[in-house]
């Protein structure tokens, strides 16, 4: 999965804060997200975000990607 720092990830479970998009600071092994309600950042192993994903939203791309 093609996963950028800078991507808006919109997950399938919500934030205790009730958001459901996280901004990525971090890809790799782990990945650091931030809440973009709250500002709370944690880091994710990558198995676990990419089984949690619902869209990626992208600045400068026409359409959303959707997760295969």
């Amino acid at each position: 999965m093609d996963v950028r720092p800078g991507d808006i990830l919109v997950m399938k479970k919500e934030h205790p804060c009730k958001n459901k998009e996280f901004l990525v600071l971090r890809a790799g092994m782990d990945f650091r997200i931030r809440c973009t309600k709250c500002g709370r950042e944690v880091m994710v192993p990558r198995v676990k975000i990419e089984k949690n994903i619902k869209k990626i939203l992208r600045e400068g791309s026409a359409a959303p990607e959707a997760e295969t």
